[in-house]
């Protein structure tokens, strides 16, 4: 939990805070923009809830921050709202919560299919998640996007069996994985589920395009709410900029509505809006 003592000067008075220890991950901007905003390298209390609608997404942000970094006066309440994660999103697919600290608090999803449920990306491993994944079906695949979010897959795929997915290149950070995709093609994983290598990020990073709607797209490309757009970052990109530029231009060939990433925000948009800005 947060120490009230080390909480950040920008917060407003009252009962959320947010300490020194936060990464800036961005995780609680997007739950609860209405509460919390960017300070520079931090996010800060701008404005105290006052409804209970705003109460309960601050609360679920309090939750999904990887490092404990934002406090309540009142943690009791946090009791109502664990049960919230994984929360829907939309037909099936659902955003986890729980981020954890060994992905720099990136999101991951969950999609719950007759075929067998899927994890895309890890959240923390936690009794509650592992619960809520059980009552759901449990979990047949984890796609895991790069080496940075793999966080705790290795975890839920001993609970569940499941068979995780990665790219050779960043086998490293996963080398029990039970499917290893070669080459830079899209490759069919299952009906409606196509992983496509977008290398630029990490040089073996893939996105998951499912149904075409739903792009899963890890940490090569995300929803910026400063510029109203999809946007990627040179800052953040590790191996190659050229070859997230020419990824870039490879995801404008197929069809999706849902942009769903780890870092950034999500979105849903009509598919003709997503390629224009990709086009751009």
């Amino acid at each position: 939990m947060a120490d009230r003592h080390r909480a950040v000067a920008e917060n407003v008075p009252g009962d959320f805070f947010v300490d020194e220890t936060c990464i800036d991950c961005d995780a609680c901007r997007q739950l609860s923009p209405e509460v919390f905003a960017a300070a520079g390298d931090y996010s800060f209390v701008h404005t105290q809830p006052v409804t209970a609608a705003a109460e309960r997404s601050a609360l679920r942000a309090l939750l999904a921050c990887p490092t404990g970094s934002i406090g309540t006066l009142h943690p009791d309440r946090t009791r109502a709202v664990r049960t919230d994660f994984p929360m829907p999103l939309e037909d099936g697919v659902s955003y986890c919560g729980f981020n954890s600290p060994k992905s720099f608090g990136g999101n991951s999803y969950f999609i719950e299919r007759a075929g067998g449920n899927w994890l895309i990306d890890s959240p923390k491993y936690l009794p509650e998640l592992v619960e809520q994944f059980e009552r759901r079906g449990g979990i047949a695949h984890i796609f895991l996007t790069h080496r940075d979010d793999v966080a705790e897959a290795e975890k839920y795929a001993a609970r569940f069996s499941s068979r995780r997915i990665i790219h050779r290149l960043e086998l490293a950070s996963q080398p029990g994985a039970e499917v290893v995709i070669d080459g830079f093609d899209p490759v069919e994983l299952a009906p409606n589920f196509l992983a496509i290598p977008t290398p630029g990020h990490t040089r073996g990073h893939m996105c998951l395009l499912v149904e075409n709607r739903f792009l899963f797209t890890g940490d090569h490309l995300w929803w910026s709410r400063a510029v109203r757009r999809l946007n990627a970052g040179r800052d953040v990109c590790w191996h190659s900029w050229e070859e997230q530029t020419r990824s870039m231009g490879a995801l404008a060939t197929f069809t999706f509505e849902w942009v769903l990433p780890g870092h950034g925000g999500r979105v849903k948009q009509a598919p003709e809006q997503m390629q224009e800005q990709l086009d751009r």
